[in-house]
Formats: structure tokens, sequence, C-alpha cells
């Protein structure tokens, strides 16, 4: 049964819960760095049992690596990276990167063009050429140039 995670592997069972030892061997990053990041984090909350140790779930790992992301990769502060998981966390679904607006608008793009071309062409319809310039309006020219009258 594949469980269609990057980091976890294919036989752990979706529930299962991780210690701080495992999630560092996983994802690369030192224990004391978890430990910083949950004080830093309100977001990253790790359950504790009787004992108060820490147990990761499969969400807390998602984050995990969300952090691990904006603070390495993107080179952000803690800040800021506070602020725009907060941000993720609240819009769930939403395009978070400037990459996922650009393929947004591509894809949006792409089926405009569809339709367009499922519609056949319109006779109405402007053509793609620029459209007239208003004879009212004065052209700039530079200073050296301007013809004094």
């Amino acid at each position: 049964m594949s469980n269609d995670h990057p980091i976890i592997p294919d036989d752990h069972a979706p529930n299962r819960r991780y210690s701080i030892g495992e999630v560092s061997d996983l994802l690369k990053v030192p224990q004391h760095l978890l430990r910083q990041w949950e004080e830093r984090f309100s977001q990253l909350r790790p359950k504790r049992t009787r004992t108060n140790r820490r147990y990761y779930l499969r969400e807390d790992i998602d984050i995990i690596l969300r952090i691990k992301t904006l603070l390495h990769s993107d080179h952000m502060k803690v800040k800021g990276a506070r602020k725009r998981l907060a941000y993720e966390i609240v819009t769930d679904g939403k395009p978070s990167y400037r990459l996922e607006h650009r393929e947004l608008l591509d894809r949006v793009a792409a089926e405009a063009q569809a339709i367009l071309a499922a519609l056949g062409p319109d006779a109405e319809a402007p053509s793609a050429a620029a459209p007239p310039e208003p004879e009212n309006i004065e052209r700039f020219q530079p200073r050296g140039s301007r013809i004094r009258r």
C-alpha cells in the first residue's frame, strides 16, 4: 500500500507515531533544531505521552518539511516563515508559491484559448492589432528636440 508521502517509507502505517529521533533521521534535521522550531512555530505542536515524550504524526512531519523549506531553501527569517506558514495553513488549498500562481494563470489562459478555439472565429471580435492612437494626444519628445513656438 502506497502512502504517497515524499519522506515516509511505504511500509509505515498511515497513523503511525514517530519519536523525535525517527523524525530527525527521516528529515535530516538535528533533534535540537526540532525542539527550537517547536518553541518558535505555534503550528508545530507534537503530541506527548504520559511520560512527556514527544511523538510526531504525519501532519507534524508535513509542517516540519514546510518549515525546513522556508528557512533553508527559501532563505526566510523565522518571523517571515512563521507568517507564511500561518497563512498557508489558514488558506489551505490555495497557491502558496509564485510558481504555483504562474502555473495556475497558465492553466486558466490555456482553458480560455481552448474555449475561444471551440467557439470559432467571430467576425465582430476585435483584431489583435493595436488600437488606433487618438489624435488629441501629444507625443512625448525629449527636451533637446522640442520645437519652440
